[in-house]
């Protein structure tokens, strides 16, 4: 077998806030966003209460140069929290450059069933890797211990961990969905 440790030891304290932290990870243009899409639309659809976390590798602004909100925080506001009847947002600057950690972030979330993690591929929660074939980088599963099942669009031979079909997301959605607390 393998020597991968049990993804479900907590090791971080806001996991056992939600009812499964499950992580997506791969290399860029490996397809996650793509499966993550289609994830969500299926378990939602079942009516579990899904969250999502991105780790962005990049600089990023979601807010609307020239609106309130960004206008705030241009003048040197630290955090802007923004809401209405149907939606809320809460931008914190880190000018500092000391980015969140998983934990931290996940402690931010309302507690939900299921939170579905992009990125993060160091980080001690269960994942899956996603795997094209014609990928030349090498299995992340290979030196990423908490990598739980590999969801492929191609047998990987010698790979100790389930594998998924990749363009079969209601199976990966049933596979999610065993994994829950009851």
């Amino acid at each position: 077998m393998s020597d991968h440790k049990n993804p479900s030891d907590p090791v971080i304290p806001s996991l056992s806030r939600h009812g499964l932290v499950i992580g997506l990870a791969g290399f860029s243009g490996s397809g996650k966003t793509t499966l993550a899409e289609k994830l969500i639309a299926q378990l939602t659809a079942r009516g579990v209460r899904i969250a999502t976390i991105k780790h962005a590798h990049h600089n990023f602004d979601p807010d609307t140069p020239g609106k309130d909100s960004w206008r705030h925080r241009q003048a040197g506001a630290k955090q802007v929290l923004i809401s209405s009847r149907r939606r809320r947002v809460h931008f914190t600057e880190t000018p500092d450059g000391n980015e969140a950690d998983l934990n931290t972030l996940l402690d931010e979330l309302a507690p939900t069933d299921l939170v579905l993690v992009e990125g993060f591929k160091n980080d001690p929660i269960p994942k899956i890797e996603i795997r094209r074939q014609g990928m030349e980088h090498p299995p992340l599963y290979e030196s990423r211990p908490h990598i739980i099942a590999v969801a492929t669009d191609h047998p990987l031979a010698d790979c100790p961990l389930p594998q998924l079909d990749l363009n079969d997301p209601l199976a990966i959605t049933d596979y999610l969905l065993g994994m829950m607390p009851s």
